[in-house]
């Protein structure tokens, strides 16, 4: 009957979830065939899979346990028993199985809750369970226990008092023994008895059960006439009740999978005044175990990798576990174009959540780029937001985070090295040699790796045998034939290091004259940036890692990483940097941290993989923030037509981020300079320039209206604004196109001070969405180019350089017409010239140059010269960045 209901409880679970394959792994460390049998064969009855871990005999108990961690981390076993002598049923060997897994219930967790008679939640021992199910009306009689202590004794004492009847225990040397014996009702036999125990101590017609392992094994046998013994009968059903338990824990687990609903418990804000440094207010803040915030917003625990006490990786496992859930609304924050000094995008997007989640209880998630070393260190300081209003701990969010630009760096340099090592190899070496060092003999085998029989395919080179090639297909596998001058791939570093800018490589002797002329660029310029930030899957990066075109061979067609062989080893160095990291903001809502492409040169937006997380993870009511570079003209544009394109996702909401201090700048303001003071037309009131300067803003609106996606602006405020200066850019603003405009004082309130634009943000993700892109992926490289400048930019028309002509002629040849276009281009003017503000019209654009990022997937134009390497300005944020040798505290951030 309960094989029966256990396997109809199953098939209807398997109905309901089709890809679901319970596994129950049973540790065993005895020589016991028959109990491994019959585990084997209730198992396969209900249809569990079993997996037998068999030990050896006399293995400790930490050899046990650590059998028992290795199980308890893998994801594919649902279930964990123990088949073990009795010496080894420790407290640390029981209490090693995670409670959830734990299908004997025999760890204390289990066993605790069993006597809150928490029912729901527990797992009661087999063993127990079938010495009850052989029981009937207990009421009044007296049971006694004999040899049976520890977990399954506790159980037994427990059910059996629940049932009303009168227990009693003790051991087989115990001196009272026989008078209890003779006493006794019913005896419950938990080891084999000794020999010196005389079965005439038992009173005739008194109910025997043993759940001695040795009864299953048939080597003991009570052989009592008299009495009316069960023994055999509780081996097999406390093993088909094993499997019982199994199936509910499968159910539990099915549960566990499922969403949860956010459990957060936000931190508390006392904003003092005035507002101190950015550094005190993040020290001034306790954030939460990363491990307790994971828990409270319904992540599993095998689904995050922790990194110190305040960040963790999240494994993309989860997309899969909650592939049937609703996302939540997906909300872009961008900007008008900004002063040299940022308008505060970033603390826009973390006051907003916190505004949210912490004071509207609604289920929020900020995705932020990393921020680079180089801007850290340089003179724009850290990107952690500000104020109340920013990612904790700000030190760890602004240095190092988990190494995912390191790990680009790694990825990017040993490309680098494997272009030059090649091109020195084929000029050095025949054909023949060069075949032979390619595809050596190693015990005595010959044999192409797996990423050389690909090359073979794509030649069409259909052989496996590397001794039945041809000399002309030895030499068409063997060479790729590099000209040094098309090579566009770049060694890369996270520092501002203008000598880096050109350089020349292989100037040692042993490079035997291969000299060239190359350049370092800051690492998040690195094309394998933007395709952390692009791509949706650890094959999808595999792939475009192996896209990426690095140079074009001596008959003008490109040579890719896959060429040379090296997407495998890219992709195990990025292995760990494709997880998104986990944070908190000073109000303790959840953010994710996940790459940082350029977002003059690349799209400047975080990651598609921490977009998607957090949208399954918010729920179908919930809120994702995520952050584009710039101006709307550049990073939200490339957000649209580039990123939702390789992500599939639809924009609920635009928040389009305004300073006076900047509309003043475009309404004829003298210039901004970034560590020079202020000049008094941006600390006194003047409504003039604010007017004149809201040309841009309308701007900016008109481009998101573009899209058809409605936008709300978020008037960042500060403290030299006037109430006059706000309400006037509020009511430009809503007749300009804007759904809402709210001024906005999360700098100095936290999220209360965004409670506003977070309403608004919720009325506004309710509006009809016509979210439309700009161009045809289909139309020629120029036309799209020639959209984005008119349309976005408001240019009159482009004009490329002959240069820039001649590539576009290239990628269009080698198949590369169809992808979307990523303008490289200033982001202090809505045209190409800096020192153009407002609203430019009737400029010719100059397309200087056009590359492209095959892995990532677009062309890029160049407006102009850009700089893929900062440099160091003559006072560095360096200079104030200092470690308290004694205590560890950073000091010097901002």
């Amino acid at each position: 009957k309960i094989t029966e209901n256990a396997k109809k409880s199953l098939a209807s679970l398997k109905r309901e979830n089709p890809q679901l394959e319970p596994t129950l792994a049973i540790i065993q460390a005895h020589n016991d065939h028959l109990i491994q049998e019959t585990n084997k064969k209730f198992a396969e009855e209900i249809g569990l899979r079993v997996v037998h871990i068999r030990l050896p005999e006399g293995s400790s108990k930490d050899e046990i346990v650590g059998e028992i961690l290795r199980l308890n981390e893998d994801p594919n076993v649902q279930g964990l028993a123990l088949d073990l002598p009795e010496s080894l049923y420790s407290s640390k060997v029981l209490n090693a199985v995670k409670p959830e897994k734990d299908v004997d219930g025999l760890s204390d967790v289990n066993l605790g809750r069993l006597v809150h008679d928490d029912a729901y939640d527990c797992l009661v021992p087999p063993t127990a369970c079938a010495v009850m199910e052989l029981l009937e009306d207990l009421g009044g009689r007296t049971v006694l226990l004999v040899g049976a202590g520890g977990a399954v004794g506790a159980a037994l004492q427990c059910m059996l008092q629940r049932e009303g009847a009168v227990t009693l225990s003790c051991q087989w040397k115990a001196p009272q023994l026989q008078t209890k014996l003779h006493h006794a009702d019913v005896v419950v036999v938990g080891s084999t008895k000794p020999d010196d125990v005389p079965l005439s101590w038992i009173k005739p017609g008194t109910t025997i059960i043993s759940c001695s392992r040795d009864v299953l094994s048939e080597k003991h046998n009570q052989g009592q006439e008299n009495s009316h013994a069960a023994g055999n009968a509780v081996g097999s059903l406390a093993i088909a009740m094993r499997m019982q338990n199994m199936v509910k824990n499968t159910e539990r687990w099915i549960r566990s999978q499922q969403y949860r609903e956010w459990d957060l418990h936000c931190l508390k804000l006392q904003p003092l005044s005035p507002v101190p440094s950015d550094i005190e207010i993040s020290r001034a803040q306790s954030p939460k175990a990363v491990d307790v915030l994971a828990k409270e917003i319904g992540l599993l625990t095998d689904e995050i990798e922790i990194y110190g006490q305040t960040k963790a990786k999240v494994r993309l496992s989860l997309l899969e576990r909650l592939k049937d859930q609703p996302d939540g609304k997906y909300v872009l924050v961008a900007g008008i174009t900004p002063t040299p000094l940022g308008e505060g995008k970033s603390t826009v997007t973390i006051g907003l959540v916190q505004a949210l989640t912490a004071h509207l209880n609604v289920n929020s998630f900020a995705c932020l780029r990393q921020p680079s070393q180089g801007p850290t260190f340089g003179v724009k300081g850290g990107a952690a937001g500000g104020g109340y209003a920013q990612v904790i701990p700000m030190e760890e969010f602004n240095l190092h985070l988990t190494g995912d630009i390191h790990a680009i760096t790694a990825a990017n340099n040993l490309l680098a090295a494997a272009i030059d090592a090649r091109i020195l190899h084929e000029n050095t070496q025949s054909d023949k040699a060069l075949y032979n060092r390619l595809v050596p003999v190693v015990n005595g085998v010959r044999g192409f790796s797996a990423i050389q029989l690909a090359r073979l395919r794509r030649l069409g080179i259909n052989k496996t045998d590397p001794g039945t090639l041809t000399e002309e297909e030895i030499s068409r596998f063997a060479r790729l034939d590099i000209d040094p001058s098309t090579i566009t791939w770049q060694r890369v570093v996270d520092t501002n290091d203008r000598f880096l800018r050109k350089i020349t490589v292989g100037q040692a002797n042993t490079e035997k004259g291969f000299v060239r002329q190359a350049q370092f660029d800051i690492a998040v310029a690195s094309e394998i940036m933007a395709i952390l930030a692009l791509t949706t899957s650890l094959q999808d990066m595999k792939e475009r890692l192996g896209k990426m075109v690095v140079a074009n061979d001596k008959k003008g067609e490109p040579v890719t990483a896959e060429d040379l062989g090296v997407t495998g080893a890219l992709a195990v160095l990025m292995k760990d940097a494709i997880k998104p990291t986990l944070m908190q903001t000073l109000e303790g809502t959840p953010v994710f941290v996940h790459a940082g492409p350029f977002a003059n040169i690349a799209h400047g937006n975080s990651s598609v993989l921490a977009d998607k997380i957090a949208l399954k993870l918010v729920g179908e009511k919930g809120f994702v923030v995520t952050e584009a570079g710039f101006g709307a003209d550049i990073g939200m544009e490339k957000f649209f037509n580039i990123k939702c394109r390789a992500s599939g996702l639809v924009p609920s909401v635009v928040v389009l981020v305004a300073t006076v201090r900047a509309l003043k700048m475009h309404g004829g303001g003298p210039n901004v300079t970034a560590g020079a003071p202020l000049k008094k037309e941006y600390t006194e009131e003047n409504l003039q320039l604010v007017a004149d300067g809201c040309c841009n803003l309308q701007k900016q609106i008109q481009i998101t209206q573009l899209f058809g996606v409605p936008v709300v602006v978020a008037l960042n405020v500060f403290k030299t604004d006037s109430p006059a200066e706000i309400d006037l850019v509020c009511k430009i603003a809503k007749q300009s196109g804007a759904f809402d405009a709210v001024p906005c004082n999360h700098w100095s309130a936290g999220g209360r001070g965004a409670v506003k634009l977070a309403q608004a943000v919720e009325k506004a993700a309710n509006q009809k969405n016509s979210f439309k892109y700009l161009y045809s992926l289909e139309l020629p490289i120029v036309e799209k180019i020639r959209i984005i400048a008119q349309k976005v930019y408001g240019a009159q028309d482009i004009e490329l350089s002959p240069a820039a002509q001649s590539q576009v002629d290239r990628y269009t040849r080698q198949g590369f017409g169809n992808l979307p276009i990523c303008m490289a281009k200033t982001h202090l003017s809505l045209s190409h010239q800096p020192e153009r503000k407002g609203v430019p019209t009737g400029f010719i654009l100059p397309i200087s140059d056009v590359r492209a990022s095959i892995g990532a997937g677009f062309i890029y134009p160049l407006v102009g010269t850009m700089s893929t390497m900062p440099g160091l300005p003559t006072r560095p944020c360096f200079y104030d960045i200092d470690l308290d040798p004694v205590t560890e505290q950073v000091k010097g951030l901002f």
